[in-house]
């Protein structure tokens, strides 16, 4: 009787935690890099940060590249 109660106890508990579970679609292999033309530093001391692909929700979005002050 004890073992039938717990097993059934293991199991609403099994069944509870999976029901929280959220299984995220694959998402689509990320795209090649764009190829980007880096323009003139806008004054010494700045770098460069490469563009780059970004996942907005249902896809693949292109974050350009920028110039970041040092």
């Amino acid at each position: 009787m004890r073992l039938r109660l717990l097993s059934g106890v293991a199991g609403i508990a099994c069944a509870v935690s999976l029901a929280a579970c959220v299984v995220e679609p694959a998402r689509p292999p990320r795209p090649e890099p764009m190829v980007e033309v880096v323009p003139a530093a806008p004054a010494p001391g700045y770098r460069w940060v490469k563009g780059h692909y970004r996942w907005e929700g249902n896809h693949w979005a292109w974050v350009r590249g920028h110039w970041v002050g040092g």
